[in-house]
C-alpha cells in the first residue's frame, strides 16, 4: 500500500464544508439601509465659519462661532503661515507661529448675557 497522507485532503474536506456551511447562512429579511451621515450645511451651532479672503500676496481665512471672530490665519505668498488669535476674547489678537504654542486649557461657553 502506498503511503498517502491524509492531513491536506481533510483539511480541504473541512475548508469545503465549511464554505458550504457559510454559503446556506441565511439573510435576514429585516434589513434596513444606513441613514445619511449629518450634513454639514451650518446645522451645527458649534462649527466655525470660515472666510476666505484670496488677496494677491497672501490667502487670509478668518475663522467665526456666532458670528464673533476668534482666530484668522493668514498665508503669505512667500513664506510659512502664521495665526492671529483672541485669546481672551477681548478683540485684541496676538501672533503665533502655530496653534501648539504653550499650554491653553479647553475653554467652552457655559452661558451668554
Amino acid at each position: 500500500m502506498a503511503n498517502f497522507p491524509m492531513r491536506p485532503i481533510l483539511l480541504l474536506l473541512l475548508g469545503g464544508l465549511s464554505l458550504c456551511a457559510y454559503a446556506a447562512k441565511p439573510e435576514p429579511n429585516n434589513l434596513e439601509p444606513l441613514p445619511p451621515p449629518p450634513s454639514m450645511d451650518g446645522g451645527d451651532e458649534n462649527a466655525p465659519e470660515v472666510t476666505i479672503i484670496k488677496k494677491t500676496d497672501q490667502i487670509v481665512e478668518e475663522y467665526r462661532v456666532g458670528g464673533k471672530l476668534y482666530m484668522i490665519k493668514i498665508t503669505p505668498k512667500i513664506g510659512s503661515p502664521y495665526y492671529l488669535v483672541d485669546d481672551m476674547g477681548d478683540g485684541k489678537f496676538t501672533r503665533m507661529e502655530g496653534l501648539n504654542a504653550g499650554f491653553r486649557p479647553p475653554r467652552w461657553v457655559i452661558h451668554r448675557f
